[in-house]
This record gives structure tokens, sequence and C-alpha cells, in this order.
């Protein structure tokens, strides 16, 4: 009886060490990733290790961006602002010009004694351009602020120009070469995995940020290999999809429509070049994750995945971003908290890339700031089928159109807003209608519906708390 007690006197202490310890975070975030992916379903893209997160923890299958553009969508989601709080509607901004002094997801765990560190894409790069630089990537955010370097479209090999009009950085270029070492995402991996081993026994904050499937599409040969040409088929659209889009959503980036003027053979190796790159950055995901594994470090660290917005890849005969279609704005999102006994589970509740901020100050302990504008989503952890938020907000913005989104559980309600007061609608039956071929906004069966919608945008996110 007394070893017992004194065993268990022993023991007491050991456990609440092991209960305070600070548990590390692994953020990753791909760039310019859609939904393309194993775990939600696609039936020829292959991603074994984003797939095994999506087994070990809970799986979103309804996560929108506040921005379908790199540079305000991250603005937003680091900052725990929405876009008309950062201010930040287009690339080329760093956010401490708009908000000096504001404190940023990866500087709130720096502030709080965690080791914060960046290796790759967290804050806006121009891609290609800007990889290998730290441009706009937050020093204040960072104890190590890391800048992986990458060849990308320079490296050895034949680059394939499938839209030769379009600028550098947005055109639809592939590249197959012969190995992994020399891509941004690449040394991301590894430098990522030194950075593990130096710092194993410091609660840690790891932004990794991978450029791929960003453009141009380069990824070793073997990946490539994956796609036969012929089992990349082009998306479907019906005849005169883009008829009842609104005019003002037609006008952006007018080069996004029509394919691009990709003919079905450029069609097929646009795709080939996304899914050999989307399989590239999870490959080099696994190695990180491996390194986790091997040192033993999995069950003290919450790990992140997600994309900065979503991707077109034909749907709608539109490709890339700048869209608040479902494509676009919706983005992967899998999220793993090893002290959970909810596996392999998914959540169709609505969330927000916002919400990421107090969800993992949540989950770490930490106090949240007054300024954020998100929700915790930590409690879906647990229960993934709980009832949740009304809405999840996109919106775009450039000189000449406001687009303003809201998702419903059921519907998606759209307004474009032109300098003159000039508004424009659309509106989608998410149940009969998941991929959004008919606008139902003029349709008079549906009138009650764009009401309520409008009353639901009004009120704004405040309104569409859980």
């Amino acid at each position: 009886m007394l070893r017992r007690s004194f065993l268990s006197s022993l023991a007491a202490p050991l456990l609440a060490q092991k209960q305070k310890r600070k548990m590390n975070v692994l953020f990753v975030v791909a760039d310019d990733m859609n939904t393309a992916l194993g775990c939600y379903g696609h039936p020829l893209v292959k991603t074994p290790n984003i797939d095994a997160l999506a087994r070990q923890g809970v799986r979103f299958d309804r996560a929108y961006c506040q921005v379908p553009l790199c540079c305000p969508s991250r603005a937003s989601f680091l900052t725990g602002l929405r876009p008309d709080a950062t201010g930040i509607w287009d690339n080329d901004m760093d956010i401490r010009i708009k908000h000096p002094d504001i404190v940023t997801l990866p500087q709130h765990f720096k502030n709080n004694g965690w080791f914060s560190a960046r290796e790759g894409k967290m804050f806006h790069m121009n891609v290609p351009m800007g990889v290998g630089t730290p441009a706009f990537q937050d020093p204040p955010s960072w104890n190590h602020n890391g800048s992986p370097q990458g060849l990308e479209d320079k490296s050895n090999g034949i680059l394939h120009q499938l839209t030769p009009k379009t600028s550098r950085g947005a055109a639809i270029d592939w590249m197959s070469v012969a190995e992994a070492k020399g891509q941004a995402d690449e040394d991301a991996a590894s430098r990522a995995i030194a950075l593990l081993e130096q710092h194993r026994n410091d609660p840690f904050f790891l932004g990794l940020g991978f450029v791929r499937p960003h453009v141009p599409l380069v990824a070793p040969a073997r990946f490539f290999d994956m796609y036969p040409l012929e089992k990349c088929n082009p998306v479907v659209n019906p005849p005169g999809d883009e008829n009842d889009l609104s005019p003002m959503f037609r006008e952006i980036r007018p080069d996004l429509w029509n394919n691009m003027d990709m003919d079905e053979a450029k069609q097929r190796e646009a795709l080939r070049g996304y899914y050999a790159s989307t399989s590239f950055m999870d490959d080099q995901l696994g190695r990180v994750i491996s390194a986790l594994d091997a040192m033993k470090m999995r069950d003290n660290t919450i790990i992140v995945f997600t994309g900065d917005h979503g991707w077109h890849l034909g749907e709608h005969t539109r490709w890339q971003k700048r869209s608040l279609l479902e494509e676009s704005a919706r983005v992967p999102l899998i999220v793993c908290d090893p002290r959970t006994r909810v596996r392999g589970k998914s959540s169709s509740a609505l969330v927000e890339l916002v919400d990421l901020y107090p969800t993992l100050s949540e989950l770490a302990g930490l106090p949240a700031p007054e300024h954020l504008e998100g929700q915790s989503f930590a409690p879906l952890l647990s229960k993934p089928k709980r009832r949740w938020k009304k809405g999840a907000f996109t919106h775009f913005q450039t000189a000449q159109t406001r687009g303003n989104g809201i998702r419903t559980p059921n519907y998606h309600y759209m307004e474009w807003r032109s300098p003159s007061g000039k508004i424009e609608e659309e509106l989608y039956d998410s149940r009969k209608d998941p991929r959004e071929f008919r606008n139902v906004a003029t349709d008079p069966a549906y009138a009650n519906l764009r009401e309520q919608a409008r009353v639901l945008l009004a009120e704004g996110w405040r309104g569409s708390k859980a």
C-alpha cells in the first residue's frame, strides 16, 4: 500500500507536466490548391499523404476562403481579419502598411513562448518570380524566416506554354523535370525537416508553405507519368452555361474564360500538369510527416492542411481564381489533433479560413486576441456533425466591381455591385445544383429564398455565427 502511494505521488507530477506541455503546430498551406484530392473523392488524383491525414483527423467538406486571391486571402487568415478590415484586395501588399501593429497568427504563438518558423510561402509571394526571396513574409511573425530556393520554370527542361498570351505567373505552362532537387517545395520540405530536428524539444509553430500546384506546373517526370493524357478528361459544361452569370463577374479577367483559348488537347495537358504538381506537393508533405513520426512528435503536434483559395479547372469554361463560384472559393481543410478520439471523419459544417486563428489559439490553450473576426471551430473536431454557423462569406473587389457572396447549408447567393450602384445577383440551389449551373435569382419560385439571402448577406458574419 505504501509502495503504491509512493508511486502515485511520483506519477501525479509527471502527468501534470505532460498535460501542461505545449502542443506543437504544423501549419501547411498549398498554393492555388482546390479539392482535386483523393480524400475529397477525386477519381484520378493520387495524394496518399494528404489522404492519410484525413484518416487521422477531420476533413472539412465546406471550408471557404474570404477572398479568392493569394495575398488578400493569406492576409485575412493570418491576421484573423476579414478583407474589409484588412483593406487588402489585390496582390503585392505588405500587411504592415495597413496594420503596422497587428499580431498575426504565428506572431501570437511566438509571443507566447513557441518557436515560430516559416519555410516557404506563408504571406503572399509572387510565383515564380518571387520564389526564394523574403518579400512580404513579415519578419515580426517569425523567430526563423526561411525562404526556400527553387528553379521553377528556369529548371533544366522544356517549358510547354499552353497560354502564350498570358503573362508569366498566370500563364498555364508545364515542365517535366528529372528530379525533385532544385524545386522550391523540395527545398521547403528539407528545410522544415532540419528545423524539426533542431527544435524537437521546443514547442513550435511551423508554417510550411508549398508553391505547388501554382503555375508554372513543374514536377518530376514520375508524377506526370501517373496521369496518362487520355485519362485527364476536361470538364463538360452545359451549353450556354455562362449566359446567366453576372456580366460584371464575367468582366473580371476576361482572359480566364473560354478555357483561356485552350483546345481539348491543351486542356488535357493543363489538367495533367495540375494533377502532377499536386502529387509532387503531396510527396513533399509526406517527407515532413514521416520525419515527425520518426522523431516521435506526432502525439504532441496539431497538423493543419489547407489551401489559400480554390482554382477553376475549366468549370463554366473558366480557369484559375478570382471567382466567387464554388471551385474558386472552396478550399481543402484537414485538421488533426492527436488529443481527440475522432479519426477519419468529415464535417459538412460551414467553416472559413478566417476561423483558423481562433481555432488554433483555442487548441493551444491561448487566449484569442480581441481583434479576431472568425470563430473557433474546435468543437467540430470532437463533434463533426453538430449544428454550426449559418453562413460562410467570400468577397472579391476590383476598381470596377465588388462581389459579395454567402453560402448557407442549402444555397449560395452573390451580389455584384458597380461604383454607380448597379446590382446583379446570382442564386444557386446547392441541394439540386451543386455545380452551380443554373442561376435562379430571377426565378419566381425562389423569390422568398432570394429575400432571405439578401437579409443574411446584409447582416454579415456576426449574424451568422454558431
